[in-house]
């Protein structure tokens, strides 16, 4: 199988989905549950170039259902009137060995501020979203 590798950035859609990488906030991440049911649910997230990382709920329903199934989709809103879609479908997994949240500088460069206004700081938000989850994207598509 070949490597995923972004567009071109010399096309309109590698410009479009570098831009939604290092410009998104919030991404809607889909796993499947027991009965193949779509649940999607939004996400704060960090590329870094190859990966998606997340941090979840301990007690999320997604944790199980990417225990069953690996295979998930990670898609940008649109612009709201249906353009600038962007969806990556790979394979995620827990990732222990990830440093926590609050200890992740890239993370809380990107989210410190919408961190410390709605939990009230790092430590609070690591304290609740500390699993770890990376998505290895193995394709991507958009118009």
């Amino acid at each position: 199988m070949t490597p995923f590798t972004l567009p071109s950035p010399e096309t309109p859609f590698g410009r479009r989905v570098a831009r939604r990488l290092r410009d998104s906030v919030v991404a809607w991440l889909t796993t499947v549950t027991a009965d193949g049911t779509p649940q999607p649910n939004p996400v704060w997230f960090l590329w870094d170039g190859s990966s998606f990382l997340i941090y979840s709920l301990s007690g999320a329903a997604r944790l199980e259902n990417i225990a069953r199934s690996p295979r998930v989709s990670l898609n940008f809103d649109s612009d709201g009137r249906g353009g600038d879609i962007i969806v990556f479908t790979g394979n995620a997994q827990v990732a222990p060995d990830e440093p926590p949240a609050d200890q992740n500088a890239a993370y809380l460069a990107k989210y410190r501020t919408a961190i410390d206004a709605s939990f009230g700081g790092p430590a609070a938000f690591a304290a609740r979203y500390s699993v770890p989850i990376r998505i290895t994207p193995l394709k991507v598509r958009g118009h």
